[in-house]
C-alpha cells in the first residue's frame, strides 16, 4: 500500500490554535491558517479507520483549481498552496451553516424523499420524482455546521429566526451559492459530467464574506457521467457517479450507517485501493489533466517544511 497521512501533530512558532476536522488538520495563526488535507475519509459524519492514499492531494489540488476559477465570482480565503496537501489562507470567522445546493434528487435528499418527505429544509419537492431525477430548479437545503457529531438539516426560516446568520448576510450566501453552482455545473458539463449536488462554506474576514474550505471535490460534491445519464435513468438503473457515495453504499451493505451501536466495518486493502483510484479518476476527469502522485520520501516532513516556509 502507498503511504497515507492519517494525522499531523506539528507545533509551529506563532501557532495559536489547532483544530482536527473530519479530514483536515488546521493550524491557526494570528491572521492566517494552514490547512493540511489529510488522507482521512469520513462517511455518515464518522471518520473511517483507514486513510486513503493520495486522497488529500486530490482534494487539495481540485479545490485549489476551482477556487482559482471562481475567484471572479466569489472572493475566497486562499493566499497560497505551497504543497500538494497544504493550503494557506486568511483566518475567517465561519458561518455556522453549510450551504448545500441540489440540482437532482440524489443521496440524502433521495433517501428522505423515499421515506415520504416532500419538504426538505423548508423547501417543497414535487410529487412523482424518481431517485436521481433532475429537479425543476436547483434548491438550497442548508445544514448546521457541527463541530462534533452530525450536521443537521435546517431551513432558511430557522436560520434567520435563531439568528445563526443575519438576513442581509444570508441573502449574500444564497446569491453566492447559486452563482457558484452555475459555474461548477458549466465546468462539469465541459468535461462530460453532471454536477448533481454540492456544498459551500463561507466566513467573514473583517466585514467581507469569503468562500472558505474546499469546493467541487468528491468529498463535497456528487457527479454523474453525462453520456450515461438518460439511458440509465430511463431504465431505472443506478447512475455511475464520481463521488464518495459508493463508499457510503459499501458501508450500508456491510451494516453501517453511522447509527448508535453500529460498528464500522474493516475496509480490506483492495477496497482502500479502489477508493484511491476513484479519487484519482475524478481528478483526471473533472480537471482534464493526468494526476501526478506526490513522491516525497517523507510526506509528513515535506508538509511541515512547506508550512514553515509560508508562515
Amino acid at each position: 500500500m502507498e503511504t497515507a497521512i492519517k494525522e499531523t501533530k506539528f507545533k509551529f512558532s506563532g501557532q495559536i490554535g489547532f483544530y482536527k476536522g473530519k479530514v483536515r488538520d488546521v493550524y491557526f495563526f494570528e491572521h492566517s491558517l494552514a490547512v493540511v488535507a489529510s488522507d482521512r475519509i469520513s462517511a455518515f459524519d464518522v471518520v473511517l479507520p483507514r486513510p486513503i492514499p493520495f486522497k488529500g492531494q486530490v482534494l487539495n489540488q481540485i479545490a485549489a483549481k476551482f477556487l482559482e476559477a471562481t475567484a471572479d465570482i466569489v472572493p475566497n480565503w486562499v493566499t497560497s498552496t505551497p504543497h500538494p496537501n497544504v493550503t494557506i489562507g486568511k483566518k475567517c470567522e465561519p458561518f455556522k451553516v453549510e450551504m448545500v445546493i441540489r440540482g437532482y434528487l440524489a443521496g440524502h435528499a433521495a433517501r428522505e424523499y423515499k421515506a415520504g418527505k416532500r419538504i426538505l429544509c423548508g423547501v417543497p419537492m414535487p410529487e412523482g420524482l424518481k431517485e436521481n431525477d433532475i429537479l425543476p430548479k436547483p434548491i438550497i437545503t442548508p445544514t448546521t455546521k457541527a463541530s462534533e457529531g452530525h450536521d443537521e438539516d435546517i431551513s432558511k426560516e430557522d436560520i434567520l429566526a435563531k439568528g445563526i446568520v443575519s438576513e442581509n448576510d444570508y441573502e449574500v450566501l444564497e446569491n453566492y451559492t447559486f452563482a457558484l453552482f452555475e459555474k461548477g455545473t458549466q465546468m462539469a458539463k465541459d468535461k462530460g459530467l453532471i454536477l448533481v449536488d454540492t456544498k459551500y462554506e463561507f466566513g467573514k474576514f473583517g466585514d467581507k464574506i469569503l468562500l472558505i474550505d474546499e469546493i467541487h471535490t468528491p468529498d463535497s460534491s456528487r457527479y454523474f457521467y453525462a453520456d450515461k445519464y438518460e439511458d440509465l435513468q430511463s431504465q431505472g438503473l443506478p447512475q455511475k457517479q464520481l463521488s464518495k457515495e459508493f463508499v457510503r453504499q459499501w458501508l450500508i451493505a456491510n451494516g453501517f450507517q453511522g447509527k448508535e451501536g453500529q460498528k464500522v466495518p474493516v475496509m480490506p486493502d483492495e477496497f482502500v485501493e479502489e477508493i484511491s483510484g476513484r479519487y484519482i479518476e475524478l481528478y483526471e476527469k473533472i480537471i482534464g489533466e493526468e494526476f501526478v502522485k506526490s513522491t516525497f520520501e517523507d510526506l509528513e516532513g515535506s508538509i511541515e517544511k512547506a508550512i514553515l516556509e509560508k508562515i
